[in-house]
C-alpha cells in the first residue's frame, strides 16, 4: 500500500492547477496527524503552498516572464468561496471588498468581509490579511440568482444613495453583459428601490 504522502501527492497531481485543498480532503488516507505531516513534507517539496491554516493551493505556474514569481496563488476571494463551498454556506462580499472586486475602487482591503448564513469567524491569510465572515439572519441578501448582481448591489450600498459617480455607473454597466435577463427579472424584487431605479436607468 502507498504511504499517506504518496497517496496525497497522487491526488494533487491528478487535479488542475489552481485547485484549493483542505486537510480534510485527505482524511481517508490516514490519521489526521499522518496527513498533517505528509502535507508539511509535500509543501517543503514545493508541490503545495499553504495559504491559511489547514488550507493549501496547488498553484498555477506563472508564465509571465517579467513577473518575478514562480507561482500564482489563489486570491482571497477564491479562498473564501472554496470555504463556502466546503461548508455549504452562502456568502456575499461587503464594503470595500465588493468595490475592489468590481473595479470600482483600487483600494485593496487587508480583510475581505463577507456576510454569510454560516457561523461568524475570521481566517488569517498570509501576513496581516484575512477573511472575515459576518453572520446575518437577513438571508434575503443571499438569495440572488446572479452572484454578480448581488455583488453590484453590495457595492452600491457601500457607495451610498446619491453618491454614485458617472464613471462608476459606466463600470457597472459594463458588467451587465454577464447577467442574463432571466436572472435580472428574478432578482429585481430583492434590490433596494433606489438601486433598482439606478440599474433600470442604465
Amino acid at each position: 500500500m502507498q504511504s499517506v504522502e504518496k497517496q496525497i501527492e497522487s491526488k494533487i497531481k491528478q487535479s488542475k492547477r489552481g485547485k484549493i485543498f483542505f486537510q480534510d480532503d485527505f482524511a481517508t488516507f490516514g490519521t489526521p496527524g499522518a496527513a498533517r505531516l505528509a502535507l508539511s513534507r509535500i509543501e517543503k517539496k514545493g508541490l503545495l503552498v499553504r495559504v491559511a491554516h489547514g488550507i493549501y493551493s496547488y498553484p498555477r505556474v506563472n508564465k509571465v516572464k517579467w513577473i518575478d514569481k514562480k507561482y500564482i496563488l489563489p486570491s482571497i476571494d477564491e479562498i473564501a468561496h472554496a470555504i463556502a463551498k466546503r461548508d455549504k454556506i452562502r456568502i456575499v462580499p461587503t464594503a470595500s471588498h465588493a468595490l475592489n472586486a468590481l473595479g470600482l475602487s483600487t483600494q485593496v482591503p487587508a480583510n475581505a468581509v463577507y456576510i454569510t448564513d454560516g457561523a461568524p469567524r475570521r481566517i488569517k491569510v498570509g501576513k496581516g490579511k484575512g477573511i472575515l465572515f459576518r453572520h446575518t439572519d437577513n438571508t434575503r441578501n443571499l438569495t440572488y440568482k446572479s452572484k454578480l448582481l448581488m455583488l453590484i448591489v453590495s457595492a452600491l450600498r457601500e457607495i451610498g444613495e446619491g453618491k454614485v459617480t458617472t464613471e462608476q455607473l459606466e463600470i457597472i454597466k459594463s458588467h451587465f453583459s454577464h447577467i442574463t435577463q432571466k436572472e435580472f427579472e428574478t432578482d429585481i424584487q430583492l434590490i433596494p428601490l433606489w438601486i433598482r431605479k439606478l440599474l433600470l436607468s442604465l
